[in-house]
């Protein structure tokens, strides 16, 4: 069967709840984009970004960061390019506010942990709130912060999901440019 057509059922979505999605990640990326969780959709098929309507794709290949628009499938690609994705909480929930406030600073502190081992150029956390919860900050603006793990440079993103209305997807892609141009000059 393609997997890139494969749709989980109703009773694989409902199984996927409390699951995990493997990290692709490796040491010294320019970038490690960080998701808030795994949705249901992305546990039951075992691919980040996974749901059906979730911009993540289709920014990263307008912003420049792949050279076409990969599916969660090929999610591996990235790492040739130097690019990794996890999340804060790895444990796949229906929404993202399912998730307690204790869920996301511990999430935060074994973050911490993963960016000292790997080392990456850029942790691009993809949510406003998350980041807050996460690192314990109040002072957030889109874009580069003030704040560092080690050498690693802290960055937020807008979430991509479909169901963030506040920025639509030419915005997305603008504010993704930037930490592309960021990373790659």
């Amino acid at each position: 069967m393609n997997e890139k057509l494969w749709k989980p059922s109703k009773q694989q979505l409902i199984d996927a709840l409390g699951k995990d999605v493997p990290d692709l990640i490796d040491s010294n990326l320019k970038v490690l984009f960080c998701g808030i969780n795994p949705g249901l959709y992305s546990a039951a098929v075992r691919h980040h970004f996974a749901r059906p309507g979730n911009r993540f794709w289709p920014t990263l290949y307008r912003s420049g960061f792949t050279k076409e628009i990969l599916s969660p499938f090929e999610e591996h690609k990235l790492l040739k390019h130097g690019y990794g994705i996890t999340n804060v909480v790895n444990i796949a929930t229906a929404a993202a506010s399912d998730l307690s406030k204790e869920q996301l600073r511990n999430g935060g502190r074994l973050l911490i942990e993963k960016i000292k081992h790997f080392k990456p150029k850029v942790l691009a956390v993809l949510g406003v709130g998350a980041y807050r919860e996460a690192f314990g900050s109040t002072k957030i603006t889109i874009g580069h912060q003030n704040m560092t793990v080690g050498t690693t440079v802290l960055w937020v993103l807008p979430n991509p999901s479909g169901l963030n209305a506040n920025y639509q997807i030419d915005k997305l892609v603008d504010l993704f440019r930037e930490l592309y141009n960021y990373v790659n000059t």
